[in-house]
């Protein structure tokens, strides 16, 4: 999954944004409310931890602005203002989730999986698409209750693909949500991740459960779903 993290107070910024990539997300970040709004309008972003307390243009402008343009990634709000009306400004504002300060990272991560999650249909933190079982809590998986060790790079891979199970996704949505903005989108690099996924999920090659769909892209098939 690719979060941005809007926060202008740089140590704090690169505190969570080094928490997230240890928990096998892709992290594009800045401190300058403007810069926020063009990442948000031209980036493939998933979810959004948003400052309000930006210089130049403000958290809640740059969120109107996002969702005036149609942007409907979930944001997850983080201010040190603590009273309610503040936070009903920036739920109306577009927010779906609201921290104040000081918070503990766990709890951001833990909110970011949720909204995510919700924002693909699902309730749960454990993905399950057959035997299939992807737990984004604990960034595990599972095939038929066995666990499968996977790299960073190839969890990112198959969280994407459950998440949007069922569903066409082509090479290059694939890469611009598991890689960050300055990263080498080699698609060689990601055909290889690919084919090393599909090994240890289905190490007897009995049934490849990520679908090659020639010139559209692939598919993590959903058992029973008709395609």
């Amino acid at each position: 999954m690719r979060v941005l993290v809007v926060e202008d107070e740089a140590a704090l910024r690169e505190r969570i944004a080094a928490a997230l990539r240890d928990q096998d997300f892709a992290v594009d970040e800045t401190g300058d409310g403007d810069e926020a709004l063009y990442l948000g309008n031209e980036c493939p972003v998933d979810v959004v931890v948003l400052d309000l307390g930006l210089p130049g243009r403000s958290g809640l402008d740059v969120l109107r602005a996002w969702r005036e343009a149609g942007r409907t990634f979930p944001v997850l709000v983080l201010t040190a203002r603590g009273r309610w009306q503040e936070k009903v400004v920036g739920l109306e504002a577009g927010a779906d989730d609201y921290l104040v300060k000081p918070f503990h990272i766990a709890e951001v991560t833990a909110r970011l999986r949720a909204l995510v999650r919700r924002a693909a249909g699902w309730s749960r933190a454990l993905l399950e698409i057959g035997d299939i079982a992807v737990d984004t809590g604990s960034q595990s998986v599972t095939v038929a209750g066995e666990p499968v060790a996977l790299t960073g790079y190839e969890y990112r891979l198959l969280e994407y693909l459950a998440l949007h199970a069922g569903e066409v996704v082509s090479k290059t949505r694939l890469a611009e949500h598991i890689y960050e903005e300055d990263a080498d989108r080699d698609s060689n690099v990601l055909e290889v991740l690919l084919t090393r996924l599909r090994r240890k999920l289905d190490p007897e090659r009995t049934r490849d459960p990520i679908e090659t769909l020639r010139g559209r892209g692939y598919r993590l098939r959903r058992p029973g779903a008709e395609h």
